[in-house]
């Protein structure tokens, strides 16, 4: 069977994660991405003196020849090109519908930010966070305008390409850069059967602060692109990864025609005990362990019924993650993961159980230390897993979303006044107590709560708390 490309060009410009995107391409077999081929400066990646076999002097000579190598290299090669790389062989490039085109775009504001930071120190790629480099980016308005012509000429350009030779390409904005599944479509639309399960994670985002936080004339900027709202400055970064619905994990009530959609690290005992003595049964009478086929069963059968999700304080599920995952050694703890931030992230918690020894003072002290990893995790900082005990809330919200969304979007505080009033409109009017969430242990956010906890929640959730509204905790 014949390939549906000789080879391919990633049209990208610099800081726009083209770098991450070459990593996770060179994690398939088939696969290898030369870096910049056509770079004026270098062949494919500074200090190297060839690529394929073509020499930065043979190239400047002749171009096609290095053309004619990517295209019988083994597998399929291919390169990411800049709109200032060598315009010789653009034509070649775009008129050949053999070449696969994958074009990679940022926001130009967040581009040019990150351009001119990396400019400040020298740093253009992180693969260890503890080595970052921090400074902040300057705005030229003169020079942005010239950035943003460039970037958009040669887009316009490459649009009009392909329309007028019938091509398409594959394009990926930046925050898809997050996702396995879409780097699993760019092997499966270069005809690629391989797969991966994760994404490489040795390359970390180097400045997910607000753009607020990384400009340092941010009212100039702003004032300067008032005319330009679509650049949306005021945004609280995303650097999660896209979010499915875990319908496994959703709950039905025994006979009542109600749905709970659990957002983990929230009070998912109580809620389950309450919607088992709704209709006086015990928790394991609920009905559970759905997939996509069966709840829609459920919901064909129960017509009229209502389902919900129970929000928490950030701080408060950021502490309840802490303590029953990452603190613990029992059961429903991450011993991988708790290895790893103790070695890693130095977060300072025993290697076993915390014993009699362990005080209040340490535990707010490796509190903050986990809102910290909290943080970088979200930003995409950490190679550790992303897990829904302390995701951003409204990530699993949108995840859900992509099977059902809930009728109703409870907070943890309301509950009792608001789960009775649901259970009317499903047709119980009286309708049982709640239980109260049991304090997490050894010590409750209530001991070690204060300014600083939670200044490093708002800090990690800045997107949950802008959100949904939260305040302070107390």
């Amino acid at each position: 069977m014949q390939k549906p490309f000789d080879y391919f060009v990633v049209f990208a410009e610099m800081r726009t994660g083209s770098n991450f995107l070459e990593s996770n391409l060179n994690a398939f077999p088939a696969i290898s991405c030369l870096g910049e081929a056509f770079n004026p400066h270098f062949i494919g990646y500074p200090n190297r003196e060839d690529c394929l076999g073509v020499s930065e002097e043979e190239r400047n000579r002749d171009p096609m020849s290095l053309i004619h190598a990517v295209k019988h290299a083994q597998g399929i090669a291919g390169f990411r090109f800049f709109h200032d790389h060598e315009p010789r062989v653009l034509e070649e490039i775009l008129t050949d519908p053999r070449c696969a085109k994958i074009i990679l775009t940022r926001n130009p504001v967040d581009s040019y930010v990150s351009w001119k930071i990396a400019k400040a120190t020298g740093q253009w790629k992180l693969t260890n966070v503890q080595k970052r480099k921090e400074a902040k980016a300057h705005f030229d308005a003169g020079e942005f305008k010239r950035h943003l012509e460039d970037l958009q000429d040669f887009q316009v350009m490459l649009q009009h390409s392909l329309q007028v030779t019938g091509q398409t390409a594959f394009y990926v904005a930046y925050e898809d850069l997050q996702e396995v599944d879409v780097m699993n479509g760019i092997a499966a639309w270069l005809g690629q059967p391989d797969r991966l399960e994760n994404l490489e994670k040795n390359l970390k985002r180097q400045n997910p602060e607000p753009l607020s936080e990384k400009v340092e004339n941010f009212d100039e900027m702003r004032a300067a692109l008032a005319d330009l709202d679509r650049f949306n400055l005021t945004r609280t970064p995303n650097f999660e990864p896209r979010r499915g619905a875990v319908v496994p994990s959703y709950v039905a009530c025994a006979k009542a025609k109600l749905m709970y959609l659990p957002v983990r690290g929230g009070p998912e005992r109580e809620v389950r005990a309450w919607m088992a003595a709704l209709d006086g049964v015990g928790p394991d009478a609920l009905q559970g362990d759905f997939d996509q086929k069966s709840l829609r069963k459920w919901m064909r059968d129960n017509s009229g019924h209502r389902s919900f999700t129970v929000l928490r304080h950030p701080v408060a599920r950021a502490h309840h993650a802490f303590t029953t995952r990452i603190l613990t050694t029992g059961k429903g703890s991450f011993g991988g993961i708790r290895k790893t931030l103790r070695r890693v992230h130095k977060l300072p918690i025993p290697e076993g159980e915390p014993d009699a020894g362990w005080s209040r003072d340490d535990h707010r002290a490796a509190f903050l230390s986990f809102l910290e990893f909290i943080k970088a995790n979200l930003s995409g900082q950490s190679a550790v897993r992303q897990d829904p005990a302390w995701a951003s809330q409204a990530a699993i919200l949108h995840g859900m979303g992509n099977f059902a969304l809930p009728d109703f979007v409870l907070r943890e505080e309301e509950l009792a006044a608001y789960l009775p009033a649901l259970a009317q409109q499903v047709g119980y009017m009286d309708a049982p107590d709640l239980e109260e969430a049991r304090p997490d242990r050894p010590f409750a956010l209530a001991d070690i709560y204060d300014d600083a906890t939670e200044a490093a929640a708002q800090d990690a959730y800045q997107r949950d708390y802008l959100v949904f509204g939260f305040g302070k905790w107390a």
